[in-house]
């Protein structure tokens, strides 16, 4: 077991190579060379990996159809079946949704695992449970909004870290606002230091910049470097006085090492991009964000997380219908990640990426009056891509109709294990404390999806 421990002396024994090189120095909270090689040797949550592996997430929040997207049911009744009809794929015997023709002829490139379920409605238990692993809170306590674990992400900034100096662990594009109780994408009790870097900025709109690696009006960097000086001077006493405030350290470095990175400046810089791959990508801000996410991972952005619009189409309150709904978001969507896979392809970076997309739950298979398709957590489908996994598949079935797992299900720690497979995590094996001291598993009972290791 190897555990983590933030703002304790114990934390202190986990350090990356990065944060380590960064420190500069063997005497960092006491720590000596013999304790820094005894550390590493401790982490026997490793496995074996692609090297520089990173992740790509495509959430989409708010629940997309599995009839409209990967798990089409075209000899289904219409009020199942639903507005859309079937198209086959590169992969024989298995079709996708009529609205994802792109992703249709790279099926071969991709997996869906079509028996995910975690039986839950609810949008705020839902998000939770797929960005973390866990089960969330329900909407209607009073502290819903309160993450209970770390996202992927965050974990992933804690445990990997950036591949290179100068960039973050993990950063969002193109934010994480949003509907549909879009909350859970942060560290928790891992420490602010391991939130995403959010680039706040649309990649598709002309002068596109990142707010976060812009200095204040009336900065210098002169000056940004004697404030550094003076916080590091701080920094060193109030560490002395209070061993607790070291957590902050790491969150204050890298903020100023992005503010002055040319590394992040030059990944951020979508306009070096020429128009011929731009237009692949769509000119909308999925198919921009989908390419600013390649060009962060190639950078060296171990997870990046592209937070595409709502998806929550249920014809009610004020939502858009299934129709309409699907037509305004899916073709983008099918665009903007069939181009990433053939660039990541093309770039030889498909086999250290791994493409996710996902969204908390499916929807109904009835379709409802109003023409939308309600929440539904009983079954839906989640699409991996990965040069270095085993492509081609579906994994797992469902009913007819769409309304349960009929073979293979794969529960949501299934999925965070999976990804964490991917860099390298054996999941099960890392505790984290928790605001109360407690160790807390990244995964308890999940397990990567064995079907897609070769």
């Amino acid at each position: 077991m190897f555990r983590v421990f933030g703002g304790t002396a114990a934390d202190r024994t986990h350090l990356t190579r990065r944060s380590f090189l960064q420190a500069g120095a063997l005497g960092v909270g006491g720590l000596s060379l013999g304790g820094y090689l005894r550390a590493k040797e401790q982490h026997d949550w490793q496995v074996p990996h692609v090297p520089g592996a990173s992740v790509i997430l495509f959430w989409m929040s708010g629940g997309p159809g599995h009839h409209e997207t990967w798990d089409p049911k075209p000899d289904a009744v219409a009020q199942f079946r639903g507005p859309f009809g079937a198209t086959k794929t590169a992969v024989p015997g298995v079709q996708y949704s009529e609205l994802l023709p792109e992703q249709a002829k790279i099926a071969d490139k991709l997996a869906v695992l079509r028996g995910v379920n975690h039986g839950s409605g609810d949008h705020t238990k839902a998000n939770h449970w797929m960005l973390t692993g866990f089960e969330g809170p329900a909407f209607n306590v009073p502290d819903f909004m309160v993450q209970r674990r770390p996202s992927m992400g965050s974990a992933s900034a804690k445990l990997v870290g950036a591949h290179r100096p100068g960039l973050p662990g993990y950063a969002a594009v193109p934010h994480l606002r949003g509907g549909t109780d879009n909350f859970f994408h942060y560290a928790a009790y891992l420490g602010r230091g391991y939130n995403p870097f959010n680039t706040e900025s649309d990649p598709n709109k002309p002068g596109f910049k990142v707010r976060n690696l812009s200095l204040a009006p009336g900065h210098t960097f002169d000056r940004l470097e004697d404030r550094k000086h003076l916080l590091d001077a701080l920094g060193t006493a109030r560490r002395a006085a209070d061993a607790r405030t070291a957590a902050d350290d790491p969150h204050a470095r890298q903020a100023f090492e992005l503010l002055t990175s040319r590394e992040a400046a030059t990944a951020f810089d979508i306009a070096a991009e020429p128009d011929k791959v731009r237009d692949a990508y769509g000119r909308h801000t999925f198919g921009q964000s989908a390419l600013l996410a390649r060009r962060l991972v190639e950078a060296g952005v171990p997870f990046v997380t592209v937070n595409c619009e709502p998806w929550d189409h249920h014809g009610t309150a004020n939502r858009l219908a299934t129709k309409p709904g699907a037509e305004l978001l899916i073709p983008p969507f099918d665009r903007a990640l069939a181009a990433l896979v053939r660039d990541l392809i093309d770039r030889g970076l498909y086999q250290r990426t791994l493409v996710v997309a996902m969204g908390e739950f499916g929807r109904t298979p009835r379709m409802n009056p109003e023409g939308g398709r309600d929440h539904w957590g009983n079954v839906f489908s989640v699409l991996m891509g990965c040069g270095s996994m085993k492509m081609g598949q579906t994994v797992g079935r469902s009913t007819s109709k769409g309304e349960y797992v009929a073979d293979r299900p794969v529960t949501p720690q299934d999925v965070t294990a999976t990804v964490f497979r991917h860099l390298g995590i054996d999941a099960r094996k890392v505790h984290f404390p928790d605001t109360q001291d407690r160790p807390t598993a990244l995964v308890e009972t999940g397990e990567p999806v064995h079907e897609l290791f070769r």
